[in-house]
Order: structure tokens, then sequence, then C-alpha cells
């Protein structure tokens, strides 16, 4: 039997973890929602549900994968083959499969959008429009259907190469340079901001606390929604890369690390964007792909040292995306290899030619692309892979992964999972479904 493909280092992994939740709902939806939702009076439910959901599903997902040296498929499957139902686990560990790809190919094209702004930086055309109605006019030229067919082919590419080096060479060597500079850019972006006039009304504007903001139901969900999207939990990725982790790797420490530091660079994107905003006396009213690709530019064009600025900027989002998606290929990727042992290359290069191809002709419609994947996918795969792990593996087996490389987990984790954690991921399934989504 040919061997498992591994990381090489404790941090290697932990690394590769954090850029696969680091990623767009850090930088343009937290701040967002920082903002709507009443600065502290939503941190303080974040918070809450980032440490509930890293103990629990991150956890259970990366030892999940551990435990069966597989991707979801396999795993789904000898979680079922226990009550003689293998088949039956396999097909439903597809859908964690294909939604990762679908959600893949809708992150590919957003990251040719990113590729495009942060050339753009470089040459000065990102920041060359001369109002917000021509910022918004070139990024809705940019959206539309194969309005930007080479740089999003580009950026798959990119993904590609790495992950046709594996998961040592490729995926792990590339998020140990890749997020540290992501942090050092963003770091660096927030100290010159908080020396910009007026910087200081954004800083109070985070960290207010509004007591009818606290007592508002709706603060709760979309910090709930907010944080179970951020911390990358879906039943593919964090599974995927918990099957290449050695049995001494301390798993429940491990995904405390990934909490951290997802929460991390969420505080440093909204201490870096809020306060920005704030210099200009703009109100940070918008999400999504707008304040990325209209109301930031807008706002750097006119800050002194705008053009260098609008790079470190860009380049720190290109690199926090591409390890989101290098994460979001790797699922399926994985599981064409297991099922057709095919070579790696042989993989990236059949996975490649979907993605290029889906995504080209779904440029038109990819928001609505994605909603539909936060909204039921990712949600569902996560419940699903809870339900396997927690539910039918059972309680001995469950804790007898967790514990491997530590020593004796608390006797909570397994009923705080199995009683919590998977109504949380049907809680969320709802929720989105009849709030139009709440990731």
């Amino acid at each position: 039997m040919k061997k498992r493909e591994s990381f090489n280092s404790r941090w290697g992994f932990i690394l590769a973890c954090i850029g696969s939740a680091v990623g767009m709902g850090n930088i343009w939806m937290f701040s967002t929602r920082v903002s709507l939702y009443g600065g502290g009076s939503f941190l303080i439910p974040y918070f809450l549900f980032v440490a509930l959901i890293g103990f629990t599903g991150v956890t259970g997902e990366m030892s999940f994968g551990r435990a069966t040296r597989s991707g979801p498929v396999d795993a789904f499957g000898y979680a079922c083959e226990t009550k003689g139902k293998r088949k039956a686990g396999e097909a439903l560990g597809l859908i964690p499969v294909l939604g990762s790809l679908a959600m893949a190919i809708g992150y590919t094209v957003v990251m040719g959008w990113i590729l495009k702004y942060m050339i753009g930086t470089f040459t000065g055309k990102t920041l060359a429009a001369a109002s917000v109605d021509d910022f918004a006019g070139a990024f809705g030229s940019m959206a539309s259907a194969f309005g930007n067919n080479f740089w999003q082919i580009v950026a798959l590419v990119i993904a590609m190469i790495i992950l046709a080096f594996g998961v040592g060479k490729g995926i792990e060597k590339v998020n140990k340079v890749l997020m540290p500079v992501f942090f050092i850019l963003f770091v660096v972006l927030g100290i010159y901001v908080a020396f910009q006039p007026g910087a200081a009304d954004g800083y109070r504007y985070i960290f207010r606390v509004e007591p009818e903001a606290l007592a508002d139901p709706k603060t709760w969900i979309f910090a709930l929604g907010q944080a179970f999207f951020s911390l990358s939990v879906a039943g593919s990725g964090t599974l995927i890369y918990g099957s290449y982790l050695s049995d001494e790797e301390n798993i429940p420490a491990a995904a405390g690390r990934v909490a951290f530091f997802d929460t991390l660079a969420a505080m440093l994107a909204a201490l870096v964007i809020i306060p920005a905003m704030a210099t200009t006396g703009a109100q940070l009213n918008t999400g999504g792909p707008g304040l990325l690709f209209i109301y930031l530019p807008n706002l750097m064009k006119s800050m002194p040292g705008g053009a260098l600025i609008a790079i470190i900027f860009f380049v720190a989002v290109f690199f926090a995306g591409l390890t989101s998606l290098i994460n979001l290929y790797e699922a399926p990727i994985a599981t064409v290899q297991e099922k057709f042992h095919l070579g790696r290359a042989a993989a990236c290069g059949v996975i490649g030619v979907i993605g290029v191809v889906v995504s080209l002709l779904i440029q038109g419609i990819v928001s609505q692309w994605m909603d539909v994947l936060s909204i039921y996918i990712c949600p569902l795969g996560a419940g699903l892979a809870g339900v396997m792990f927690f539910w039918i593996c059972g309680k001995k087996y469950v804790q007898s992964q967790v514990d491997k490389g530590r020593s004796k987990f608390t006797d909570l984790y397994y009923p705080i999972c199995k009683y919590i954690y998977v109504p949380i991921c049907v809680l969320v399934l709802i929720l989105g479904i009849v709030l139009g989504g709440i990731g």
C-alpha cells in the first residue's frame, strides 16, 4: 500500500489550517458585521462561538481525518461500515467533496478578481478610476459573464501548480511563507492607519458595546454564522488536512491555535478597514465584494501613500485567498487520487480542467452560486461529518482518536460535540435558509 502523504512539521500543518480558514470572510465580511452589529456587542458572542466551534468542530474534523487516513468519502464509508452501510456512507461523503469543489470553483472567480486588482496596484490601473461610481463601473465590468477570463485562469493555474507538488513540498511550504507574510503586511497596514487623523474614532467604533445590540438575537445569529464559516468547518478541507497528520500530533491544541490565529486575522482586518474608513468620515455600511473592489480602492486613492497601501493590501488579500483556494481544491483532488488511483499531477489536471471550464461559465452568477453553497452545502457537510464521527462512530472511538498525542481529553468533549455541535450545524443550516444566509 502506498504511504500516505503527510505534513513535515507541526507548524506546517497549523499554518496550512490557518491558511484554509483565513480568507475573504475574515476580510470583507467580518469588518462589516462588527460595524453593523454593535462592535464589541458582536465580538462578545463571536469569540464565544469561535471557542466552541474550534473546540468541537475543528478538533472533530481533524481527528476524524487522522483516524481514517482518508478524505470524506472513505471516512464516511468507514463510519457507516460499522452499521453495514459502507456504500451509503461513501455516497454521503461525496456531498462535502462536491461542495468543496463547487466552493473552490466559485472562489476561483473571486481570486481572478483579486489577482487582477493586485497586479493593477503595481501598474496603476487599480486606483485609476476618478470616482466611486467609476470604481463600481470597473468592478461591474470585470464581474460580468466572461469579464475576467485571463486572470481567473492564471489564479487557478498558480493553485494547481502548488497542489501538484503535494502536501509537504507544496501546501505546507507555501503556507509557511504566505501566512506569516499575510500577518506581517496587515500589521504594517494597521500601524500606518493608526497614525492617520480620525483613526481613533474607528477603534471606538470597533470596541463599543451597545446593550441593545447585545440583546438583539440577530447579533448572536450572525456572530454564529461568521464563526462557523470563518473556521472552515464543512466536512471536507479540515478533515482532509487532518488525514495527513501523525498520531503524535496534539489535535485539540492545534485546533486552538487555528481558532486563535483565524480570529487574529479577522481582527487585524477590522483594525485596518474600519479605522481607515473612519479617517474619511465614511460609514462601513456595505460588505462583500463591493467593500474590497469599490469602496476601499476609492478610499486608498485619497490616502497619503495610497498607491503603496493598495499594493500591500491586495498582496496580503491575494495570499489569504490563495491559501484558502488551495484547501478547497485539496479534498476533491485527494478523492480523485483515492478513488481512481491517479498520481498527484494527474488528479490536479482533472480537477483543474473542471475548475477552469465551470468557473469561466459562472462568472456572471458567482454571487448566487456562493450563496447557495454557504447556505446549504457547507453546514450540511459539517453536520454530516459531525453525525458520522460523534454519533455513528461513538464515544469510545471518538475519545480514543482525539486523545492520541496528548493526555486524556476532558470527558465533557464528547457530549458537547454530540449534543451541542451537531445541533449547531443543523441550526446554521435552518437559519441560513430562513434568513437567506448567515455566513
